[in-house]
């Protein structure tokens, strides 16, 4: 897709010496290769996630969880950050980008060197126990879950959004799930699932990060879930600037001040261009 060079100068115009808060979705990890659920191709797909209730309440929702990630989960880990990643790296170094509120739970905002991060929806790399509230490194639980499922080589049928995988409906049958090392309890990924509210304090830190802005820029977001859309009401409130990258249409369009349609990776850097961002180009 070609970016009309006028969108980007709009970008840019709107943005130019505003002190952004900025808030990624999916849309900003799918050229790493991590799918989203509702952008152009995916949202045609029928894909139920699993909900919170269904994971704490049914083990066999809990053991198809744990099966289908176990052989997602080490592509999901290899993903690196791409260029839109880096482009808001590069402007939080600049001091234009004042931090950023991340839907995803990939942790490649950090790996691409942006430094203020607040995760909406936690982060794969970590698991916790549900009993005592011990954490675990995702790759830790992995090397127990091959050891309790010697031989584990199930075929994905395809790559999900949230670090899994679609299995054959029989596969996970005989999977056996670890509990947790410190007391036996039950283990979860340390996100929210769907039917899960975010953490009191996660929010808290989120609107403090929002606070210190003085426009809001969304980036590879439907704005579908509220715990994201909230911001761009809150902006719209306050008579904030608000822009939009995305492919595909999303809800808060119609409060956008400039919305630019395309891939994140390919307008971020064009934005940075557009700024003449160097590290030296906007205040702290």
């Amino acid at each position: 897709m070609t970016i009309d060079a006028a969108d980007i100068q709009r970008l840019a115009d709107l943005l130019h010496g505003q002190r952004l808060v900025v808030l990624t979705g999916a849309g900003c990890s799918t050229e790493s290769g991590i799918p989203d659920y509702r952008g152009p191709e995916t949202r045609r797909k029928a894909r139920n996630p699993l909900q919170y209730r269904a994971f704490v309440d049914d083990e066999a929702g809990r053991v198809k969880y744990w099966s289908r990630s176990a052989v997602g989960w080490p592509r999901f880990r290899q993903s690196q950050p791409n260029a839109a990643h880096q482009a808001l790296a590069v402007l939080e170094t600049t001091g234009l980008v004042r931090g950023v509120i991340t839907q995803n739970v990939d942790r490649l905002h950090q790996a691409a060197g942006s430094r203020r991060v607040v995760e909406l929806h936690g982060a794969l790399e970590d698991v916790c126990c549900l009993a005592c509230g011990a954490m675990e490194h995702r790759d830790n639980v992995q090397g127990r879950i091959l050891a309790l499922n010697p031989g584990w080589d199930a075929q994905a049928v395809d790559f999900a959004p949230d670090g899994d995988a679609e299995l054959a409906a029989t596969t996970a049958q005989a999977f056996q799930v670890p509990d947790c090392v410190a007391c036996g309890g039950m283990l979860k990924p340390n996100v929210i699932f769907f039917g899960e509210s975010v953490p009191s304090e996660t929010v808290d830190a989120a609107w403090r990060l929002f606070d210190e802005c003085d426009a809001l820029l969304v980036v590879g977001s439907s704005l579908a879930v509220y715990s994201g859309y909230r911001f761009v009401r809150e902006a719209a409130r306050r008579r904030k600037p608000i822009a939009i990258i995305n492919l595909g249409e999303t809800r808060g369009d119609g409060e956008a001040w400039v919305r630019v349609e395309g891939r994140c990776g390919t307008v971020l850097p064009a934005l940075v261009d557009a700024l003449g961002a160097s590290p030296s180009s906007f205040a702290a």
